[in-house]
């Protein structure tokens, strides 16, 4: 009985053999040996079945019976194996063939970007100053979604106080007291609190304001705020600064000159004007005739704001000022209008690639 069982699983064993080999044969697709894999190699394939009968044949014939399934498996894997690199070979030529490129032809020509004028006049600026002293502030230290202690009240703008009516602020709902930042002079209240003195540092950044749009006013602009703060800093230490700033920034010697003026964090508070640089002074519609044009705000820091930051007025003094980027931009590069900057428009935008 025993060997019955023995030749008649040698004999379907090998007709196995014939039937894995045929269908192999006829397989021209990946999807079709993967169908003979599943058919004899799977676990419930017709080797495996085969190896349940096992148990029929004797504990000696056993091995015997068992190394022949093993190696029709192995064999059978091995074509397989060999055959699907086949076809993934001939699918890979065809690939190429279809994909081809032809090296000899010209190529697309996609131009190359350039950077925002704004930007690249901001980091003229901050260049300038990182030239006489001064480290820039990261913007992310500053954020621009605000509270009403560091936007104003920091900024000894105490609440009603008539001098916030200057600034139409763009409150949010986020709670009562949170704004768009008016003004980058919050830079200079966080600076304080978290860094030791002297401080010498500029911080650009975007503000907002409620402003009807035209061709001198945006909803969003640009400033960069200047803090120096150190024993014994005089008023004539500012104006010998913002003196070189203009000279570096217009590339030229540029005569300068401040106008009293009201803010609320400095005293006393100036306005500064450079000589007109479309006419050099001599009077044109540009500078309304007056041979000046105005390009900042700036003051000796108030002592209240000192005292807010926890520095001695009596032992420290200091002084800030606070420029317009587009302003800036708009002078020296003769642009007449603020919203060329925000218009994403390549033929305005391609006059400053390489600057």
């Amino acid at each position: 009985m025993e060997i019955k069982a023995q030749s008649k699983l040698k004999q379907e064993l090998e007709a196995i053999r014939q039937q894995a080999a045929s269908a192999l044969k006829v397989a021209t697709t990946k999807e079709a040996l993967e169908a003979v894999r599943v058919e004899y190699l799977g676990r419930k394939g017709k080797i495996t079945g085969m190896m349940r009968g096992l148990k029929d044949v004797s504990a000696e014939e056993r091995p015997l019976i068992g190394a022949l399934a093993n190696e029709i498996q192995e064999a059978l894997g091995q074509e397989l194996d060999a055959r699907l690199d086949v076809l993934q070979r001939a699918e890979l030529g065809e690939k190429l063939k279809s994909e081809t490129i032809d090296v000899t032809m010209p190529g697309t020509f996609r131009p190359m970007g350039g950077r925002h004028p704004l930007n690249q006049v901001i980091a003229d600026i901050c260049t300038i100053f990182a030239g006489m002293g001064f480290e820039v502030i990261d913007d992310d230290f500053c954020p621009e979604v605000e509270t009403e202690y560091y936007n104003f009240e920091a900024l000894n703008f105490p609440e009603h106080h008539p001098a916030r009516d200057m600034q139409d602020t763009y409150y949010t709902n986020a709670g009562s007291n949170v704004l768009l930042r008016s003004q980058t002079s919050n830079s200079q209240i966080r600076y304080m609190e978290n860094n030791p003195l002297p401080v010498r540092v500029v911080s650009p950044g975007r503000v907002y304001r409620n402003e009807e749009v035209n061709s001198r006013k945006f909803v969003l602009f640009h400033q960069l705020e200047g803090l120096l703060v150190d024993e014994h800093v005089r008023f004539s230490d500012l104006k010998g600064i913002l003196h070189e700033f203009t000279r570096q920034f217009f590339e030229g010697e540029r005569p300068t000159r401040f106008r009293n003026s009201f803010f609320p964090f400095t005293e006393p508070s100036a306005e500064v004007d450079v000589q007109c640089i479309f006419c050099s002074g001599n009077g044109c519609h540009i500078c309304s005739h007056l041979g000046w044009l105005e390009i900042l705000g700036a003051g000796m820091v108030d002592p209240n704001v000192l005292q807010n930051v926890g520095i001695d007025p009596n032992k420290y003094s200091g002084f800030a000022f606070g420029m317009g980027i587009e302003r800036l931009a708009m002078l020296k590069y003769s642009i007449n209008d603020i919203r060329l900057f925000f218009n994403n428009d390549l033929r305005f935008l391609n006059q400053f690639k390489g600057l």
